[in-house]
């Protein structure tokens, strides 16, 4: 699916009446929700190969193609984006962060906040775990399975 493929689809979500939509094809697979949050958050293990990632700041834009380096060098594990969003450490601006470095976090707790289409979604602990690293900076876009946080399961 193409961007704007995705866009339209997104607009006319937007304008139906659904609250939900949940598409796969293959290993694609999207879920547009509204009204609610989503909590799905997940782990991956480190990959081995070396992802290219597309970058633009707008839709309408031309994609700019750059390598990055793989989680491969990343020992542990990590929570990752179950979304396409704009990461948030904190609750609201100048609030503290949910978790830092070196904090210890339970299963169920909330880590970070991801807007999606103007929703605010609570993104969870799947374990319990330890803070190694904050992968993303506050207010940075993300990709849906983008590691967010490298973990240490307790």
């Amino acid at each position: 699916m193409d961007q704007k493929e995705l866009k339209d689809l997104m607009r006319a979500f937007d304008k139906s009446g659904l609250s939900k939509l949940k598409l796969k094809d293959g290993e694609f697979e999207i879920l547009f929700q509204k009204g609610g949050t989503y909590k799905e958050p997940t782990t991956v293990a480190p990959t081995a190969i070396q992802q290219s990632v597309t970058k633009t700041t707008d839709l309408d834009q031309e994609p700019i193609t750059d390598s990055i380096v793989s989680t491969e060098e990343k020992e542990g594990n990590f929570i990752t984006s179950p979304m396409v969003g704009t990461f948030y450490q904190a609750p609201s601006p100048g609030a503290a962060a949910f978790v830092k470095v070196g904090d210890s976090v339970k299963k169920g707790s909330t880590v970070a906040i991801i807007e999606a289409m103007k929703i605010m979604n609570e993104i969870e602990a799947e374990f319990d775990c330890k803070i190694v690293e904050v992968l993303v900076s506050d207010g940075e876009p993300v990709e849906f399975d983008q590691p967010l946080f490298r973990v240490e399961k307790l």
